[in-house]
């Protein structure tokens, strides 16, 4: 693999509008931990959208219960690919704040994403964005890169997402400590 391959890759992935539309999938999952009856969307976005998601690039996924009630589940996945590699491990979450509907500049759906026009440098709106959807998505998009232009990562890697952050992440560290070893 060439560097300039990978960035080809991964310039082409976002000129043609696919990564636009996967983090506008994810930005329409209504995945606030802050709103109880909101609980469903966590699931959602985990099962519906990540797992398909870490599957496709060769992730085996499971799905946790926090071990706090009050908190969301857990996706821990692993890309094992020899044991003799190092192993990456990567955090993220996927929950997200409130979404303040009727609050957003010029009417906007927190839950639409949307570009902005000329002297908003093009920035792109939507809740989840850039904390947190927008960067798991674009470390997922990197190692698609890798793996569509080299066929391997040449690492192992781990994930864990989970749907608690924006209240505190509960649970995280009794799940962590419950997981140490896997």
């Amino acid at each position: 693999m060439t560097r300039k391959a990978a960035i080809d890759w991964a310039t082409d992935h976002f000129d043609s509008g696919a990564f636009f539309q996967d983090l506008a999938r994810r930005v329409a999952i209504r995945s606030t931990a802050q709103v109880p009856e909101m609980r469903p969307e966590l699931d959602r976005y985990l099962v519906e959208e990540m797992t398909p998601t870490l599957e496709d690039l060769g992730f085996t996924v499971a799905i946790h219960p926090n071990p706090d009630p009050r908190g969301g589940p857990l996706l821990l996945a692993e890309r094992l690919v020899n044991p003799n590699l190092p192993t990456l491990f990567s955090y993220g979450h996927g929950d997200v704040v409130r979404g303040f509907e009727g609050d957003w500049r010029e009417d906007r759906d927190p839950w639409t994403m949307v570009q902005g026009g000329a002297g908003e440098d093009e920035r792109w709106y939507g809740r989840g964005t850039a904390d947190n959807k927008g960067q798991h998505s674009v470390n997922l998009a990197a190692m698609a890169s890798v793996l569509a232009v080299r066929g391997r990562l040449g690492f192992n890697c781990k994930l864990l997402l989970e749907m608690s952050e924006e209240v505190g992440s509960v649970g995280l560290g009794a799940f962590a400590a419950a997981h140490r070893e896997t």
